[in-house]
């Protein structure tokens, strides 16, 4: 199966931590575990907590911001080319890893403190179900056995934390008091309303996740002292209560470096196993009896799935119309087995019948040690995902973006957010970009193309344009018979009107001959300037004699100009070429060098002329 966990990097944090793991590997890979769980050693500190981070690569991101349209929770910082995940808002959700065309997402646990752990001999392994289906096709008993082998004494599936927070819940359920509650045995969404929705917090049901309920049953059997090591796909840290966190490849690495191959290891368990059967739970952690007795689509029981932005009006019919909405059963996906993390979608019913078809009979009676108590209870504080700009910012971008024909916002979510004003929040935060936008990048695209159109001093057409514009005549003309007219006007003493006069005199007089040329030519012909104090006019259907009645206008109407403007007889004057483009006539060279060679023979007679 393939994966898309951790990557080569250079400096990232993961580097370093790997770097570290190599370092672990060298003097512990041999190293035989002591097979038993044992208290920590005198004087030893208590280990830092471990999580997993997902890091975005600068070496592999070449800044497309597809992780950007695909973070439910802004989480990811954009300056420039420069894109990295802002670990404290960050949700873990994974989102960002299958996005990235790029494979420029990183995700590491701490592989070096299980390895020690492992080494050691004395820590429990909690290991997702997910994992059955991950090593596919080595059997779930294979799998454990592997991890017996590689130093876990005690290796747990998961299912102990469910069945914890599957008879909370069903007490809950079976309370009448309560009128909306939502589904908090997910941390992407705990971790959700804690940053995006804060009111909506006296609504999470007070229960923890399973595997922060397992780690606290685990402690109250083994004692404080035990330490734990995750695997799983789900980046959850059990309420900062773990030892180590590791991906599933991380797992396999572990293994690979412990020296343990599981499909070399029995099909049978090398010694008891812990349990794995359920008894009241589905996976997650929701009662079977709940799920089975209420459908799943009535008053008192809403599924969601993969739409955290449903959230947002489950917000406003709680909090604004006062409305109880049931159970709200949501998760970011279809379960763990539907993570980012796990591999395409288009595999999830794979791997929920690969799965299935290894999942023991139910218990007939409880799994749980009835001698070992734990309180599943928790409450929620609300984490601010910075500062919300105010509105006036926030309109100045949309303003800046531009409206559609109706005069509204966009909010045609192809940013990646699901409004205009949730895209110009973000942006004032740095946590998007304008170039994700396409109205606002289809806008500047429009105001560049005028902008090639149109020159900048004079406002005539561009030389681009013009090019164009012969083009189309030359084509025109072959089809209708119509001949055309093109003009080439020069300035005759323009470096000494900036010289005498200064630069921006010369500026007021190109102005006034751009006026001139404006005022000569019909709607449908084009006056361009063609660089300096050089201009060309097109006229179309127009012959030879046309043209030069029109040239000798102009030339006339520039040397009045100069005289209104208070310049001396003869400063500001302008000699034009003549030429006809004539379809039915042998053309041997360019309409317009033929126009520049009969300028050169109005300048050659001393200007101010046509010719």
């Amino acid at each position: 199966m393939s994966n898309r966990y951790t990557k080569a990097t250079d400096v990232t944090t993961s580097e370093l931590r790997k770097s570290t793991q190599s370092n672990i590997l060298a003097g512990l890979t041999n190293a035989e575990p002591s097979g038993m769980i044992a208290p920590p050693s005198a004087g030893e500190a208590a280990p830092e907590r471990s999580d997993v981070r997902l890091e975005i690569n600068p070496h592999h991101c070449v800044s497309c911001l597809a992780c950007v349209r695909a973070c439910p929770v802004e989480a990811i910082e954009v300056e420039g080319p420069r894109v990295q995940i802002v670990e404290d808002a960050c949700i873990r959700c994974g989102a960002c890893v299958p996005a990235c065309p790029h494979d420029a997402v990183d995700v590491a646990g701490d592989l070096g403190r299980a390895l020690e752990l492992a080494v050691r001999g004395d820590a429990v392994l909690l290991l997702s179900v997910e994992a059955e289906v991950y090593f596919h096709p080595r059997t779930p008993v294979q799998l454990v056995n592997a991890c017996y082998r590689a130093g876990f004494p005690i290796v747990h599936r998961g299912v102990l934390g469910d069945e914890l927070v599957a008879a909370e819940y069903q007490r809950l359920w079976d309370d009448q008091v309560w009128g909306t509650m939502i589904r908090s045995t997910c941390p992407v969404v705990v971790e959700t309303v804690r940053r995006s929705y804060p009111e909506l917090l006296p609504y999470l049901a007070l229960v923890k996740t399973p595997l922060a309920a397992e780690v606290d049953y685990l402690t109250a059997k083994h004692g404080d002292d035990v330490r734990i090591v995750y695997a799983g796909v789900c980046l959850d840290n059990g309420d900062n209560t773990l030892d180590a966190v590791i991906t599933l490849d991380e797992l396999a690495q572990l293994l690979r470096a412990r020296e343990v191959d599981i499909g070399a290891q029995s099909v049978h368990f090398t010694r008891i196993p812990e349990e794995r059967r359920r008894h009241v739970s589905m996976a997650g952690g929701l009662p079977l009896a709940m799920l089975t007795r209420e459908p799943q689509a009535s008053r008192r029981f809403r599924k969601i799935r993969r739409d955290l932005g449903q959230l947002d009006t489950i917000s406003k019919a709680v909090t604004q119309e006062g409305m109880e909405v049931g159970f709200v059963d949501i998760l970011p996906c279809e379960g763990c087995l539907d993570h980012p993390l796990l591999g395409p979608r288009d595999e999830l019913f794979w791997r929920r019948k690969t799965l299935a078809d290894g999942e023991p009979p139910r218990s007939p009676v409880a799994v749980l040690d009835p001698a070992v108590t734990v309180d599943v209870a928790r409450g929620f504080d609300p984490h601010t995902n910075g500062d919300k700009p105010d509105d006036s910012r926030i309109a100045s971008v949309i303003e800046r973006i531009g409206t559609a024909p109706d005069g509204k916002p966009w909010d045609c979510a192809a940013c990646g957010f699901r409004t205009c004003a949730g895209f110009a929040g973000a942006l004032l935060k740095g946590r998007a970009a304008y170039r994700q936008c396409p109205p606002y990048q289809e806008r500047r695209a429009k105001k560049a193309q005028e902008e090639a159109a149109v020159d900048e001093l004079t406002g005539l057409a561009t030389y681009r344009v013009l090019r164009d514009t012969l083009q189309h005549e030359i084509a025109r003309s072959g089809r209708t018979g119509e001949p055309f007219g093109v003009l080439f006007a020069d300035l005759d003493r323009f470096k000494d009107v900036n010289d005498r006069c200064g630069h921006e005199a010369g500026n007021r007089v190109l102005l006034a001959v751009a006026d001139v040329l404006r005022d000569a030519v019909r709607s449908s012909d084009v006056a361009a300037r063609y660089g300096g104090d050089e201009f060309v006019v097109v006229l179309n259907g127009t012959n030879a004699d046309g043209a030069l009645r029109v040239a000798e206008e102009i030339r006339r109407a520039v040397e009045r100009s100069g005289l209104d403007a208070g310049h001396p007889v003869g400063l500001v004057t302008v000699s034009v070429g003549v030429a006809a483009f004539d379809p039915q006539a042998v053309a041997d060279e360019d309409v317009l060098d033929v126009a520049d060679r009969a300028l050169y023979h109005a300048k050659a007679e001393g200007g101010n002329r046509v010719a």
